[in-house]
């Protein structure tokens, strides 16, 4: 389907963009890779009468190293994030996701900030942001604030964005040095959305788990903390049964729907497989003390 009509904005500055989008009220929508929007415009399912452009704002492209934390511009794009070696050396659980983004086409269009900001359930950043401990900038009508990721996200496509605002970075604190990181997503084809996905994020100290955090992608309305899930790896070897306890706590948070990846019981199952592989993972990948 094509598109219904609508007046293009470009702006030049992350204040006329936000001036824009006060004004224009809920009939605009702002712009950045458009791989989530366009395609709902074109299937009618969203229908915005203004469009704001935010690809021309060279203030919002970037990674920047902060030494405890890496600032991340919203429209720094998924390639960029995979040709990084400053993110490469710091956080390479990122360039790994990246990679598993639908394909080289869209990761050169596809932003971090428009994957973080839109609430998508199918997204994968906004899991390993709150795996990560991210907190997200935003720039709206009132000035700057940050919100964390892990209180960002509401319901499917409901987040914590007021009218006029727009996410402009995304700040990540450093894990320690040789921290262990995976993350695992099963999908049915190149370019799909997760059939079910986890971000797992921990530290190894005397061959036991020091700290952990695990994320879980596209089995619930939003991304998904598993808090009990990671504190019942903590202090363990992590042998057969805390990973199986792991990926059960994990499991009981889910609320998947049954769509064409899957019978709701499926993914909920899938949810724990892929929190084992990226325990199992993290840990081979861990440099304990």
């Amino acid at each position: 389907m094509i598109p219904g009509q609508f007046t293009y904005h470009r702006p030049s500055s992350v204040a006329e963009a936000v001036g824009l989008l006060a004004g224009l009220g809920e009939e605009a929508r702002a712009l950045a890779g458009g791989h989530s929007l366009i395609p709902m415009m074109k299937l009618r399912m969203a229908t915005p009468e203004h469009l704001v452009d935010l690809g021309g704002l060279a203030e919002l492209r970037g990674i920047r190293d902060d030494g405890a934390t890496i600032t991340i511009g919203a429209t720094t794009t998924q390639a960029d994030v995979i040709r990084s070696d400053l993110l490469a050396a710091r956080l390479p659980i990122l360039r790994e996701t990246s990679l598993l983004i639908a394909d080289p086409q869209i990761r050169t269009r596809g932003t971090v900030g428009g994957n973080c900001a839109n609430g998508d359930p199918g997204n994968d950043m906004p899991a390993l942001m709150q795996c990560l401990g991210a907190d997200y900038v935003l720039a709206g009508p009132a000035g700057e604030r940050t919100v964390a990721a892990r209180d960002f996200y509401q319901g499917a496509y409901f987040t914590a964005l007021e009218p006029g605002e727009i996410l402009t970075a995304v700040r990540i604190p450093v894990p320690p040095a040789g921290h262990g990181f995976a993350y695992e997503k099963l999908k049915r084809k190149v370019g799909d959305y997760a059939t079910a996905a986890a971000a797992v994020v921990l530290t190894t100290s005397g061959g036991r788990v020091a700290t952990c955090s695990i994320a879980l992608t596209n089995v619930a309305p939003t991304p998904l903390l598993a808090e009990e899930a990671a504190r019942l790896v903590i202090g363990t070897a992590l042998d057969a049964e805390a990973v199986k306890a792991a990926a059960a706590a994990a499991k009981a948070i889910t609320d998947p729907a049954t769509d064409g990846r899957g019978t709701a019981d499926y993914r909920r199952e899938m949810a724990g497989v892929m929190v084992a592989r990226a325990l199992k993972t993290a840990a081979s990948r861990a440099k304990g003390a």
